[in-house]
């Protein structure tokens, strides 16, 4: 990756946010900021774990193997958000991969420097606990999911998700661009299986759709799928 010339604030970050006033400075000589480009790889599941990082720009994808030829998309990191932190304790080895979704710009603290701010930091601490126990209700939700809840239901419950998180815009599409195929992994089904659904979402009117662009028209009936299915 290469080093960004243009340097965070350290204000925005998850970390800076928790993190005594005093200790900003220390990260502020410890931090690293590059420059990462749309669909790069900024970790490998299975890569030794050297730091963990956060978003000061774009969006990065947080995502796991499954299967020999498939992903499933864990969550989606924006807007000073920590990922890389599932690497912590364990084999010292990344469980997850990482992959940026657009151009954007990201901070890395290696692992020691970090441990040493959990150490001092106890209110960053408490919140990265917090955070940690509802990223885990999230995805025993997500695995749940996926044992009992139909594809039609996922794809209502990722669209919701993504609108929950980012927002719209002011067309009123959900104000992130996937791909199909991030979509379906996302939703934990099948690019084909995806398609048809959206297809069948576009005929009942449930939404529309222009490329990438996805704007939600009828949000009961997107709430009805998810629940029906529980």
């Amino acid at each position: 990756m290469k080093k960004s010339k243009s340097e965070c604030d350290v204000n925005k970050c998850f970390m800076c946010q928790h993190c005594l006033t005093e200790w900003r400075h220390a990260i502020a000589v410890k931090k690293k900021n590059f420059k990462v480009k749309k669909g790069q790889v900024i970790f490998n599941e299975g890569d030794p774990v050297t730091g963990v990082y956060f978003v000061y720009e774009g969006i990065v994808k947080v995502h796991k193997k499954w299967g020999p030829e498939k992903e499933l998309i864990i969550r989606f990191a924006s807007n000073g958000a920590i990922f890389g932190h599932r690497g912590l304790g364990g084999n010292n080895l990344y469980p997850i991969s990482a992959t940026a979704l657009e151009d954007g710009i990201i901070c890395f603290m290696d692992i020691d420097f970090f441990e040493s701010t959990l150490k001092v930091n106890t209110g960053f601490t408490y919140n990265l606990m917090m955070f940690l126990a509802s990223e885990l209700q999230e995805s025993e939700k997500k695995m749940r999911n996926l044992a009992h809840m139909s594809v039609k239901g996922r794809v209502a419950q990722a669209l919701i998700s993504l609108q929950h998180q980012f927002g719209t815009k002011d067309d009123g599409s959900i104000n992130i661009e996937l791909s199909r195929q991030d979509l379906a992994s996302y939703a934990g089904a099948t690019y084909e299986t995806v398609f048809r659904v959206l297809t069948e979402m576009l005929k009942e009117e449930i939404i529309q759709s222009a490329g990438k662009k996805i704007i939600v028209r009828d949000q009961e009936k997107l709430l009805e799928l998810t629940a029906e299915q529980l």
